[in-house]
């Protein structure tokens, strides 16, 4: 009795498992079968941004518009005694404009970068008036002064330094008596830059991967174009070795931590655009394989900053970050175009934020005409 019991309940199991099977195998099958392939549908292009003579036009009026704002303004000196309480525009004549210092230098970068472009531009006259005036001999000697004092020679180090030989190279690489005149007139405080650059960068040790103006990638970047352009080789090659102790073991760059709340630079593509200038092609390319592989998906996408109140000073800043990651990933598709993809990643980032920079806030509009003029001339 106990085995035919026994019998009973085993072959009940048996049934019941067997009968389930089938169940699953058809709820699988039947899944399988649903599921159609998705067509391929085309990759949603973003229109490329373009600087023409209505765009320079536009963007001229913000750094022409600060270049004469003394005040509100951020000076950012160490006072050695009460006698350093000076007015901006009496410690630096020529670069006092715009808020701050940096912001005065690509301030005058950007009208010298649009009037070489664009010679008809409405208010040529006026600039070039302004120019003459600003970077004259003797304001530049007053300029140096400032940072020869003890207490302010890491002043604006490097992110001012930067701007300033960015100065320089436009009117190097600008053919014209006007530039030329401008540029023996800024040499002194260029060849200072130098000198602080050579002297600065044996000390550091490490290199600084923030999104803000101490960034290493960007101060090292801006310089090195400087130092090519000019055919300063003991800059360059300075400039190079450092790259390359400070990145080239990197790997799996932390893209998906950026940006941060006040970032107007990427430090992963910051280094990425030092390291495509300083390596051979195809180094560059196994180095950029290493360091963020997800670039050569040609489906990647990434979103652009959002600015939540532009008339913040530091939120402001992720308008800038669209616009430093566009010529950062232009940079990237010139170099190997087989990451061409990246232009439309770029194409939006800068589309997302040009329209908005002419708004009237001051926070943004003393600097962010620079950073759009750069990453519009990068596309060509």
């Amino acid at each position: 009795m106990t085995r035919i019991f026994i019998f009973f309940i085993l072959t009940l199991l048996f049934s019941c498992n067997a009968s389930e099977t089938p169940t699953i195998e058809k709820t699988v099958n039947e899944n399988q079968s649903t599921e159609k392939p998705s067509p391929m549908l085309p990759k949603e292009t973003v229109p490329a941004p373009k600087l023409d003579l209505i765009e320079a036009n536009r963007l001229s009026k913000l750094p022409l518009g600060c270049m004469d704002t003394e005040y509100p303004n951020k000076l950012g000196q160490v006072l050695s005694s009460a006698d350093d309480l000076k007015a901006p525009s009496v410690l630096h004549p020529t670069f006092y404009g715009c808020f701050d210092w940096h912001s005065a230098v690509h301030g005058h970068w950007s009208l010298i970068r649009l009037l070489k472009a664009f010679p008809d531009l409405e208010n040529a006259a006026e600039i070039k008036e302004k120019l003459a005036t600003r970077i004259s001999k003797e304001n530049i000697l007053q300029e140096i002064l400032y940072f020869k004092s003890p207490q302010n020679k890491s002043y604006e180090r490097t992110y001012g330094w930067a701007w300033l030989l960015k100065l320089a190279e436009e009117l190097h690489t600008w053919d014209s008596p006007f530039a030329r005149e401008l540029e023996h007139n800024l040499q002194p405080l260029t060849d200072l830059m130098v000198a602080n650059y050579l002297e600065f960068l044996p000390k550091l040790y490490y290199p600084i991967r923030i999104g803000t103006h101490t960034n290493t990638g960007f101060g090292l970047a801006f310089a090195y174009d400087y130092a090519n352009s000019v055919g300063n080789d003991t800059l360059k090659n300075v400039l190079a070795n450092r790259a390359k102790d400070f990145f080239l073991k990197d790997k799996n760059g932390p893209l998906e931590w950026e940006p941060g709340g006040y970032d107007f630079l990427s430090p992963c593509l910051e280094e990425i655009d030092i390291m495509r200038r300083v390596l051979p092609k195809a180094e560059f390319a196994t180095w950029l394989k290493q360091f963020l592989p997800q670039l050569s998906n040609p489906d990647f996408k990434l979103e652009p900053g959002i600015v939540s109140d532009r008339s913040d000073g530091h939120l402001v800043h992720l308008d800038g970050v669209n616009f430093s990651r566009a010529w950062c990933l232009y940079g990237i598709a010139q170099t190997l175009p087989e990451y061409g993809h990246l232009k439309n990643v770029a194409h939006e980032h800068i589309q997302h934020s040009l329209p908005a920079i002419v708004d009237g806030n001051y926070e943004g509009g003393h600097w962010l005409a620079s950073f759009a003029i750069y990453a519009l001339g990068s596309l060509d």
